[in-house]
């Protein structure tokens, strides 16, 4: 551990040291955190990000659905949401949620008050904070659609509110500089029928679990749609669907999807995944760009006996 790690600032919430990540990615693989920081208030956490060493990195993370953690492990403080920065207010027609707050919990929050607008995130299993940062979507809806404001930390531990233009979001993308922690986000709701908002969002349910696969190890879309076209549809028609490198495969039901399919490393799923781009590459002459966040580092290689 470095001794910038070493000299952590203190704080209220909860500071631990070499924290497994791979039990709670959803590819479950991944090395630890060097530091794993859980703040107990947007305060704590602006305090922190404003005492602690220049040279120490940070990284926000919800609940790891789209990151694939490499197997060295991240080092520096990943910062866990939970708490206040995980709650969920309604006023009037605006929903305001915390970083931390599930998307799928941030639908079911809006629809049981019956306000339309996000019943799209009951398909996102992620978190607002990653939502308002790649501009998340599904089912003909993004985060972009609904968004008023969103409140951020900067490198300085100082509060921006940021409007929507502001963000500059684009498809899976914003111009959120980097660094910057997303702490909440406001979003502008329409008056509906609750059962009608129910309705569709089961048919959202319904259309995930026919069109992906949801019961393995696995991590968000893998690759982005290039512009006029779909992912997985270049996937498949260079003969990658079912591919298999080590334990990592493409999922057969769903070609955008990468699967550990029990005991993969990191290095495995990204590999496949590069296998997959060089075969989209020869096969159509389109470069696909990655969707999942690969962070941390390689493990350390062994050397030969």
């Amino acid at each position: 551990m470095s001794g910038a790690e070493l000299r952590l600032p203190p704080v209220r919430g909860r500071l631990r040291r070499m924290v497994p990540l791979a039990p709670i990615a959803w590819f479950r693989v991944g090395g630890p955190a060097s530091v794993l920081f859980q703040p107990a208030d947007a305060e704590d956490l602006a305090s922190f990000v404003a005492a602690r060493p220049e040279d120490l990195p940070l990284l926000p993370m919800g609940v790891a659905s789209n990151l694939l953690v490499r197997d060295g492990g991240i080092a520096g403080v990943v910062v866990r949401f939970g708490g206040p920065l995980a709650r969920i207010a309604i006023d009037g027609r605006t929903l305001i949620a915390g970083a931390g707050a599930l998307d799928q919990r941030v639908a079911a929050t809006a629809a049981r008050a019956g306000l339309s607008g996000l019943e799209f995130m009951i398909g996102i299993p992620g978190t607002v904070g990653g939502a308002v940062r790649m501009n998340a979507g599904a089912f003909g809806g993004e985060t972009a659609d609904r968004l008023i404001w969103a409140e951020a930390l900067d490198n300085e531990g100082r509060l921006h509110r940021l409007a929507r233009d502001e963000l500059g979001l684009s498809y899976r993308a914003s111009r959120l500089p980097e660094g910057w922690i997303v702490l909440r986000a406001a979003f502008a709701l329409a008056a509906g029928d609750p059962q009608e908002i129910t309705r569709r969002m089961a048919a959202i349910r319904e259309e995930r679990e026919r069109s992906q696969p949801l019961r393995v190890a696995t991590g968000g879309s893998t690759f982005k749609n290039p512009p006029g076209g779909k992912a997985w549809r270049l996937i498949d028609a260079a003969g990658c669907r079912g591919l298999r490198h080590g334990r990592a495969m493409v999922s057969e039901k769903h070609c955008n999807f990468l699967v550990n399919t029990g005991g993969a490393t990191a290095a495995e799923i990204e590999e496949l995944g590069e296998m997959v781009r060089a075969r989209v590459k020869a096969h159509s002459g389109i470069s696909l760009s990655w969707e999942i966040h690969r962070v941390g580092r390689a493990a350390a290689r062994k050397e030969a006996a």
